[in-house]
């Protein structure tokens, strides 16, 4: 197989009718590590909603679990893709999300925008450090697949394209990025989490690299210094350098999920899709902070 041949595929496909087809290739195939990687900051940069942040914060799900959740975010929406909506696990998947979410005073808002971060957040990191940029087809399929999931989530007023997905996700943002203390913390165990992967002592080169890639009102709501001018370029370049290289490699000729990554650490023997995720938690039922005209302790819609 040549290196742009897997792409000629999908450029045959219909983005709107076979929409999974295009974005399983996409994500198992093309960018497998570029998926991960943007999925975990899409994840990540929802910490800077308050509303979004203390909830996480206030059930501990993402400070004294760190690990688990990563994982059991990871391996259900890795569910989804590998079996499809339709299979037995990716109903099972899906009910479970739903579960978790509905555990919660969570608005629809705070939920389309999530979602809107799955959709933005990759194409964004792929045509900045991709081995190539995504293709229109590829754009239109990703966005038909988390439409199709939200739907399955039972969000209102999902966007119907990617560029209603990209403006969103950035009017949301200026609206409603601040600082929140429990968001914080959220933040710093998630970092601290990226960096347990790795040798102890690379742990505060990986936290700045991390913060390098990190746009800048990002790290205002958390309140992080800028990293330097010259650490962002490094880092940076060796992110592009990476996606160059890759460019230079075979294609990959099987598809490559997430609970094949290393950084999974929680089921060595194995999981059932039905038992991953977090549980209600007695007398937790939303968040306290204040939030888009909603008084504080006041039910979501």
């Amino acid at each position: 197989m040549k290196r742009f041949e897997r792409l000629e595929r999908i450029r045959r496909l219909d983005p709107e009718k076979d929409f999974f087809e295009i974005y399983r290739l996409t994500a198992t195939f093309e960018f497998p590590w570029d998926y991960t990687r943007a999925l975990e900051l899409a994840l990540y940069r929802t910490y800077a909603v308050p509303s979004i942040g203390c909830l996480l914060a206030e059930t501990a799900e993402l400070t004294d679990r760190t690990q688990k959740r990563y994982d059991d975010t990871a391996l259900l929406l890795d569910t989804v893709l590998e079996h499809g909506f339709a299979s037995d696990q990716g109903r099972t998947a899906v009910r479970r999300i739903n579960q978790m979410h509905r555990s919660y005073d969570i608005s629809n808002d705070d939920m389309r925008y999530v979602l809107c971060t799955f959709v933005v957040m990759p194409k964004r990191w792929i045509d900045s450090y991709g081995w190539r940029k995504l293709s229109r087809h590829e754009t239109v399929a990703a966005a038909t697949y988390y439409r199709t999931l939200g739907e399955h989530m039972g969000i209102k007023e999902i966007p119907g394209s990617y560029e209603e997905f990209e403006r969103c996700l950035d009017d949301y943002e200026e609206a409603n990025f601040g600082w929140d203390q429990g968001a914080r913390e959220v933040s710093d165990a998630t970092l601290d989490l990226m960096a347990s992967w790795y040798p102890r002592p690379l742990a505060p080169m990986l936290r700045s690299a991390t913060l390098a890639l990190l746009d800048e009102p990002l790290l205002q709501a958390f309140r992080y210094a800028p990293p330097g001018a010259v650490t962002r370029s490094l880092v940076r370049g060796a992110v592009r350098l990476r996606g160059r290289a890759v460019r230079l490699m075979p294609p990959r000729r099987a598809p490559h999920y997430a609970r094949q990554n290393w950084e999974i650490k929680g089921y060595p023997d194995g999981y059932e899709v039905a038992e991953l995720g977090s549980f209600p938690v007695p007398g937790v039922r939303g968040c306290p902070v204040p939030h888009k005209g909603r008084s504080a302790g006041a039910p979501a819609e």
